[in-house]
């Protein structure tokens, strides 16, 4: 099982700024988000290792976690990098899709080089986590397109500190289940196969 987990927040993201491969670190309230989520996470599997993009936010967000669950310290992996906003980094969101509402921003990241990026780099982790569950710290936008590429079907925004379950049924299709947050008393999950590899 894969557990991909989306970093706590940062001050950019309190201000609603593309963040992209700037490093940013947590505030006050990332951290908590984060310890809060590692207690949703200790009841749904036995994690044994954790990884996590190469960028601060990631980074602590992954330390957190890794201290809270008992597990050894993170495990850095370049491919797990946000998406590179080009000249939209650091620019307010609203402002950025105002001026190219395809989000094709000059400079950035081409979207199907990252879906690419994403999908692989996922399907990899998640091959390493069959005989070691993992959680994989990383980023909004390139977990939502790695998950959209593997299960076919369009993943919506990750808030901060959110997470999905990642499996793969028997006929090999992967399965994205989101866990609930702490607020959602229904305790819900959003679940969506589909047949498609990458």
């Amino acid at each position: 099982m894969l557990a991909l987990v989306r970093h706590g927040r940062t001050p950019w993201n309190d201000r609603r700024l593309f963040q992209g491969r700037s490093d940013i670190a947590l505030d006050a309230a990332g951290r908590e988000q984060i310890s809060a989520l590692a207690l949703q996470l200790r009841d749904t599997a036995e994690w044994a290792r954790i990884v996590s993009s190469p960028l601060t936010r990631a980074r602590q967000s992954a330390e957190i976690l890794a201290e809270a669950l008992g597990l050894e310290a993170p495990t850095r992996v370049a491919n797990l990098i946000e998406r590179d906003f080009g000249v939209a980094e650091g620019q307010p969101v609203d402002d950025m899709f105002a001026r190219w509402p395809d989000g094709e921003f000059p400079d950035a990241e081409p979207w199907p080089v990252l879906r690419k990026r994403a999908a692989l780099a996922l399907a990899r982790e998640y091959d390493r986590a069959e005989k070691s569950p993992t959680i994989v710290v990383a980023h909004g936008v390139f977990l939502r397109a790695g998950i959209s590429t593997l299960t076919g079907t369009e993943w919506p925004r990750l808030l901060n500190a959110e997470a999905v379950l990642l499996r793969r049924t028997r006929s090999g299709a992967y399965q994205a289940c989101a866990v609930p947050q702490a607020h959602d008393t229904n305790g819900s999950c959003l679940d969506v196969t589909s047949s498609l590899g990458i």
